[in-house]
């Protein structure tokens, strides 16, 4: 099976992609140059057959594989338990922002499950691992930004110390996002909470690069901006 899938990614490879995708990914090799589309159906197809032997057995060398699990996981038609079982395994493959963001991007069946996804991911929030944080950050962003759990993520939000560049990103992503959805409680956070001024001034300028935020509200965000 793995050879054959590999085989069917090198088919579906192109070069302009993978350089494309290799200047996003800067120290990230072993890229051949899948599109996601391309990912993303060749999941489902693995999805129709033995899916377990698969996700026991596959290989991550190159980044398109990597990404490939993730999906298949993603698409998973399971118990909750045993999707996060398969996650937890997952995790630690992790080593770039693509891999990230694809994946938490897929995990879609956390909408239906937000409280015991909640509780898995605690135990990345203060990882020592950069991308075990991002993974948390990510997953807050995409499925709970509404008003039940708002607070909370932003309490955790101002509570990471961890310095990767891509951890600092992540947060100031998901506090532009927190800002979108929840101006108020978002902007009395940036009054009361310290952030180191990397984060802080990219979550400004996250706010400000946002279409749905007026011209008004963004002249307020510039001048909140740490020189």
């Amino acid at each position: 099976m793995e050879q054959k899938i590999l085989m069917c990614l090198i088919n579906a490879a192109e070069e302009d992609y993978r350089k494309f995708t290799s200047k996003l990914l800067p120290g990230v090799s072993n890229i051949l140059g899948v599109r996601l589309p391309k990912l993303r159906k060749l999941a489902k197809e693995i999805l129709k057959g033995d899916w377990h032997t698969y996700l026991k057995t596959a290989d991550s060398f190159y980044l398109e594989e990597t990404m490939l699990k993730g999906m298949v996981i993603g698409y998973l038609d399971s118990d909750i338990d045993e999707i996060l079982r398969y996650v937890k395994e997952f995790v630690p493959k992790i080593d770039n922002w693509s891999v990230c963001d694809s994946f938490c991007s897929g995990l879609k069946i956390t909408r239906k499950n937000q409280e015991i996804v909640w509780d898995f991911l605690q135990q990345y929030i203060f990882s020592e691992k950069e991308f075990e944080v991002r993974f948390a950050v990510v997953m807050l962003l995409n499925y709970y930004m509404e008003e039940q759990y708002i607070q909370r993520v932003l309490g955790i939000l101002g509570s990471i110390r961890h310095d990767g560049y891509y951890v600092k990103m992540a947060v100031a992503w998901a506090l532009s996002i927190c800002f979108i959805k929840k101006p108020e409680p978002t902007l009395a956070f940036f009054k009361s909470v310290k952030l180191d001024t990397f984060t802080y001034n990219k979550a400004l300028q996250k706010i400000t690069e946002s279409n749905v935020i007026d011209k008004e509200t963004k002249h307020m965000i510039k001048s909140m901006k740490i020189k």
